[in-house]
């Protein structure tokens, strides 16, 4: 790993925990949530630089759109206004504190005490493909057409859900203007 990465990984690995701090010091709901989608967008630049790149922009994708719909669900249906009012998002802080103290001093010793193996081969060229063929092995081709398939229902039960197309407003010839809405209440009118 090069100089650039390392001192990419060192400030993602800050930010990350910055972030993560910040979700228990906030104190609205709202600010919470993008506190942590910026933990897990710093979570998902680490496993890029550390090699796997696609892992990396899922990590990233799957954050930015559970926290932004977290986020509106919360400003939509909380009791207070918009998520912003003062709350804690900590509780019973002395347990807690000496539960996560405990664990946090287990993973450092475990990393420290453990034997690690060390490297047996060369690294692959293409650490995206190893990574698909380590979850989906011999399912890849069937996950690529199921993937296709939930695509195409989708689109169809959207088609057809819709009772009218696109240009149904400008009639048969698409020559009725001003356009008419045929459900009803139509812009010329």
């Amino acid at each position: 790993m090069g100089v650039t990465n390392t001192v990419l990984l060192w400030v993602l690995g800050v930010l990350a925990l910055t972030g993560g701090v910040l979700v228990f010091t906030l104190n609205s709901m709202a600010r919470v949530a993008f506190s942590l989608l910026g933990c897990l967008v710093c979570v998902g630049g680490v496993v890029t630089v550390l090699g796997l790149p696609y892992l990396g922009v899922v990590i990233v994708l799957m954050m930015v759109m559970e926290m932004v719909i977290m986020a509106v669900f919360m400003i939509a249906y909380m009791m207070n206004p918009a998520g912003l009012m003062p709350m804690s998002m900590v509780h019973n802080t002395r347990g807690a504190l000496v539960i996560s103290g405990a664990v946090l001093a287990a993973l450092v010793a475990g990393i420290f005490l453990v034997p690690w193996p060390g490297r047996t081969g060369a690294r692959p060229k293409d650490s995206t493909f190893q990574l698909g063929m380590s979850l989906m092995a011999d399912q890849m081709l069937t996950m690529v057409t199921l993937g296709f398939v939930l695509l195409a229902t989708m689109v169809g039960a959207t088609v057809l859900a819709t009772r009218r197309g696109r240009y149904d407003r400008f009639g048969d010839e698409l020559d009725r203007r001003p356009a008419e809405d045929p459900a009803g209440g139509g812009v010329g009118r």
